[in-house]
């Protein structure tokens, strides 16, 4: 894995070659997935069976585009049971934190008659979209599931590629496990304008949520607008800010955790130890002997991996808050000392046990996080993303007539006198 010393024009290559990875990148592709999406607005079932059948090698009708009662037992007795067990205790932990994200409506009533408020209603229906091609996620489903479930969303709809005509079965046992209300075969951005424009089989939904590949993006990008999404997410990244304390069979063993996602991932490590640089990299190039998606891991170093060489930890916090990563692990003398300092990350692990892989699996935090440095504005996914906020206003007639000159004022100076016409209506009478 390439070592290099962090200068500004070493910064500047890096945050350029990361760029290349986003979505907006590919504008080659968009023209293809508009005409998915709109053949799919148009025609509906018979444009998603087509596109099925042309790209996943599926033939579908509106009987066996759903997943059945049947088909989800069938996946149980597929399952290892000690993995339904994992799966359950992982539902546990995701729900638990998820609950505290809870928002209540609010009321605020003052003199004269006047009340204010918030009132929280959840989404009616969300589709959650769960990639299988390259490689299946039911951790995505638990991720994406339990906040809309939390949250109050009334129907959860999935869609999911199949293989040889199944989903997998451990994405059904997560699906079930996690609350999904139906479940649809389909993938690829036909299966995004499908839950954004709504078929004959295939409900029309709020919200669009989950990851994807650069079609899936870039449907989501299409339909915004007509529909919600979350984000527009990116490759999988990991930045990994270290000191001369960190052990580098752990942190070598974590870079690699997120260039097996695919070519495009990114793996840094930031350090201030050109040590642990070394060892680091003596560590990767030895379970790299043995990993089996060796291949895929080599691309992702070799076009986004970096070992960047700091003189000050300070350097390092800089630079991280830079990249903005999805994942961060801080592994420092004093990580949480360190914490305070960053302001751009999706995700933080702290200290020498707290793997990223732990976040994606199993602590409780959602593993649906912002990529390609939109976390120095974006959060992760959570209940807040299946809510949506009414402001609440009552005057009473008493309150009104106390302000209603400064609002007339207010509406005249805009030269918006229906506006302030509005309000006059009210009051011109009693005033003559």
């Amino acid at each position: 894995m390439r070592i290099v010393k962090l200068t500004e024009e070493t910064r500047n290559d890096l945050l350029s070659t990361l760029l290349k990875r986003s979505p907006n990148q590919y504008i080659e592709y968009e023209d293809k997935v508009s005409e998915i999406v709109e053949n799919v607005r148009s025609r509906k079932d018979e444009a998603l069976f087509e596109y099925t059948e042309k790209f996943d090698h599926i033939s579908l009708t509106p009987e066996t585009v759903r997943v059945t009662e049947e088909e989800i037992e069938e996946a149980y007795r597929e399952v290892d049971p000690k993995l339904t067990e994992v799966i359950r205790k992982a539902l546990k932990n995701i729900r638990a934190y998820h609950e505290k994200q809870r928002r209540n409506s609010w009321f605020d009533s003052q003199e004269n008659g006047i009340l204010l408020g918030q009132k929280i209603s959840p989404l009616s229906r969300v589709g959650v979209y769960v990639p299988g091609g390259k490689a299946v996620y039911p951790s995505s489903v638990l991720m994406n599931v339990v906040p809309a479930k939390v949250a109050g969303v009334k129907q959860i709809i999935m869609t999911t590629p199949c293989r040889d005509g199944k989903v997998s079965p451990n994405t059904l046992v997560a699906a079930h496990e996690a609350g999904v209300d139906a479940i649809f075969k389909v993938g690829g951005a036909q299966a995004i304008a499908a839950l954004a424009h709504g078929t004959q089989t295939i409900p029309k939904v709020d919200k669009i949520v989950g990851p994807g590949n650069i079609f899936v993006a870039l449907a989501k990008k299409a339909v915004y607008g007509f529909t919600g999404i979350d984000s527009i997410a990116g490759p999988s990244e990991i930045t990994v800010l270290a000191d001369g304390t960190a052990n580098a069979r752990y942190v070598a063993a974590d870079l690699l955790s997120q260039a097996e996602h695919d070519e495009l991932a990114s793996s840094i490590l930031v350090t201030t130890s050109g040590k642990l640089a070394e060892d680091v990299s003596t560590q990767i190039d030895e379970f790299l002997k043995t990993l089996p998606r060796a291949d895929i891991i080599r691309k992702s170093l070799d076009n986004y991996g970096y070992i960047l060489l700091v003189d000050t930890l300070e350097e390092g916090i800089n630079v991280v808050d830079e990249i903005a990563p999805e994942h961060l692990e801080i592994v420092t003398s004093n990580p949480f000392d360190t914490m305070t300092r960053v302001r751009n990350a999706g995700a933080m692990f702290l200290g020498q046990y707290s793997s990223e892989p732990l976040g994606d699996y199993f602590a409780g935090p959602n593993h649906i996080l912002p990529t390609n440095g939109t976390a120095r504005f974006f959060s992760p996914l959570s209940v807040d993303d299946f809510v949506k906020k009414s402001s609440v206003i009552y005057y009473s007639e008493e309150a009104l007539r106390a302000v209603h000159e400064d609002i007339e004022s207010f509406a005249k100076a805009e030269e918006l006198t229906a506006h302030a016409n509005s309000i006059a209506v009210r009051f011109d009478q009693e005033e003559r």
